[in-house]
C-alpha cells in the first residue's frame, strides 16, 4: 500500500500497524493455548527519571483515546498480513471484528508522576490489551518525555512566555505531538500550522534570515516586513550588524515596533546592549525575543537579561537530552482461567538488571503534610487506607470501550501548573537530584512469576 492511500501525514484513519510483530504473534499463540480471553490488568510505568529530573509530566492521554478508538484492522491492514503470513486466517477473522472494550484508568494528562507511578491501567482480555502495548508507549514515552523539558524550561523562564519552533527539528508527525506536549508544559505558543490546526495552539511567526538576504538591503527587507505585517511586527535583526539592523528597524517601524529576535552570539551581552539601545531611540516597549538552540539552562542563564520571550526548537522536541520517558507495559494481574468471575492473580517479572515490577493491580495516591505539601507518592494493591483514599489519582478514562475522559488542552494545561505548584519548591531546582517525591508501596499479595 501507498503510504499516498493512507492520507499520510495529515490523516491516519487506522492506528492498528503501530504496533510490533510480537503483539500478533503472542495474541495468536493465547488464542490457540485457550488463554486470550483471561481478564488482564496492565499497567504503564517508569522504573526511574532521566538522570538529575526531579518529577516527570504525564503527556499523550488524550492521543491515545484518540488511537484506541481508531485500533481498527481494516481490508487493506489486513490483506497486508495475510500477504506477508504474519498471522494465520484465525487470528485474522479474530482482528477484523476487533474492537478495544475494556476499561482504562489513568493519571489525568498534566499531572506529575514519579518512579513506580502506574500512569495508567489497562484493563480487559488478554488479547485486547496486549495489542495495544506499543501505541500507548510510543505516545506516552515521546509526549511525556517533551512535556517534562517544557516543564522545566517553563519554570526556568518565569513569567516570560516560550514559543515551540522545533517542526523542522524532528519527523513531521512528531513536531505536531511535540507542540502540543510542550503546550501542556507551559509553553505559549507554536511555529508549527499543523498542531495550530489541530489542537487550536496559538500559533507565531515572522521571517527567517532568507528574507533579509533575498532583499538588496536589510532596510529594504524590513520595509517589506512592515508594510505586510503592521508595526507590531517582529523584525530579526542578527543577519548582518545587530546595532546596525536595530537602528534600521526603529527607523522604518517607529517606536511601535513589536519586537525584535536575536538568534545569534552571546544572547546574554547582546540583549543588554540591544535593550539599551532601543530605549536610547525611544522604542521603550520594543519587546526582545531570543532563539538560538536554548534549553533549560541557557534559559536560565538568561534570567538577569532584558529578554521578554525565548523561542526553543531543537532541544525541546529532543527532550532536552532525554528523548523518552523510559515507560513500560507491563501484566501485573491477570485471571486463572477465562471465566469473567475467576478472580486476579498479581504476577510480575522476576529478574536481574534492575527491570523488577511489583505485581499486582494498583491504586495510586499523594499523601500530604499538613500544610498541604505533597511528601510522598503511595502506591498499593488491596484496599486504599483511609486517610488516602480522597488523595487517589487514577481517574477513569475508557469505560466498557467508550471514552469517557475528553478535555481540553487548556484544561490539561491548567492541571500541570496546579500539580506543579503541589510540589515542594526544590521540584524545580535545575540541579541535579533524585525526584522530589519518594514512592512508598503498600502492597497485601505476592506476585506470581518466574
Amino acid at each position: 500500500m501507498n503510504t499516498a492511500d493512507l492520507g499520510l501525514p495529515v490523516d491516519v484513519p487506522s492506528t492498528a500497524l503501530f504496533t510490533d510483530q510480537y503483539e500478533l504473534t503472542m495474541l495468536q499463540a493465547a488464542l490457540r493455548s485457550g488463554t486470550a480471553g483471561r481478564r488482564s490488568v496492565f499497567e504503564v510505568f517508569t522504573r526511574r527519571l532521566p538522570e538529575g529530573r526531579r518529577y516527570g509530566v504525564v503527556a499523550g492521554t488524550g492521543r491515545v483515546l484518540d488511537a484506541v478508538e481508531n485500533f481498527r484492522f481494516d481490508a487493506g491492514v489486513l490483506r497486508f498480513l495475510r500477504e506477508r503470513g504474519i498471522v494465520g486466517e484465525e487470528t485474522l477473522d479474530w482482528l477484523a471484528a476487533y474492537r478495544f472494550s475494556g476499561d482504562i484508568w489513568g493519571y489525568p494528562e498534566g499531572e506529575v508522576y514519579f518512579p513506580g507511578s502506574p500512569v495508567m491501567r489497562v484493563e480487559g482480555s488478554f488479547a485486547e490489551c496486549v495489542l495495544l502495548e506499543t501505541v500507548i508507549l510510543s505516545i506516552l514515552n515521546h509526549d511525556s518525555a517533551i512535556a517534562a523539558a517544557a516543564s522545566r524550561m517553563s519554570s526556568a523562564a518565569g513569567d516570560r512566555p516560550l514559543i515551540e519552533m522545533g517542526a523542522r527539528r524532528t519527523h513531521e508527525l512528531a513536531a505536531v505531538a511535540a507542540a502540543r506536549a510542550a503546550y501542556i508544559g507551559g509553553f505559549a505558543s507554536t511555529s508549527d500550522l499543523a498542531a495550530g490546526f489541530r489542537y487550536g495552539i496559538p500559533t507565531v511567526g515572522t521571517s527567517a534570515h532568507a528574507f533579509t538576504l533575498l532583499h538588496d538591503r536589510e532596510r529594504d527587507a524590513f520595509q517589506a516586513q512592515v508594510e505586510s505585517m503592521g508595526r507590531g511586527t517582529t523584525l530579526l535583526v542578527d543577519t548582518y550588524d545587530v546595532a546596525e539592523a536595530v537602528r534600521t528597524a526603529v527607523e522604518v517601524a517607529g517606536p511601535e515596533l513589536g519586537a525584535v529576535r536575536i538568534d545569534s552570539g552571546d544572547l546574554l551581552l547582546v540583549a543588554h546592549r540591544v535593550r539599551q539601545q532601543l530605549d536610547e531611540l525611544g522604542a521603550t516597549g520594543t519587546k526582545i525575543i531570543v532563539t538560538s538552540d536554548l534549553d533549560e539552562y541557557a534559559i536560565a542563564s538568561l534570567a538577569a537579561a532584558p529578554v521578554d520571550a525565548y523561542g526553543v526548537g531543537t532541544q525541546l522536541v529532543t527532550g532536552s537530552g532525554h528523548p523518552t520517558a523510559a515507560m513500560v507495559y507491563k501484566l501485573v494481574a491477570r485471571a486463572e482461567s477465562e471465566d469473567p468471575k475467576a478472580p486476579l492473580v498479581p504476577v510480575a517479572k522476576k529478574s536481574s538488571g534492575g527491570k523488577i515490577s511489583v505485581g499486582g493491580r494498583k491504586w495510586a495516591a499523594r499523601r500530604r503534610d499538613e500544610q498541604g505539601a505533597a511528601e510522598a507518592e503511595v502506591l498499593g494493591t488491596g484496599a486504599v487506607p483511609a486517610g488516602l483514599v480522597d488523595r487517589q489519582l487514577l481517574v477513569e478514562l475508557v469505560k466498557g470501550g467508550e471514552v469517557v475522559a475528553r478535555e481540553p488542552l487548556d484544561a490539561i494545561r491548567d492541571r500541570h501548573i496546579a500539580a506543579l505548584a503541589g510540589l515542594p519548591l526544590s521540584a524545580t531546582q535545575l540541579s541535579r537530584g533524585e525526584p522530589v517525591l519518594p514512592t512508598e508501596y503498600v502492597t497485601e499479595d505476592q506476585p506470581r512469576g518466574a
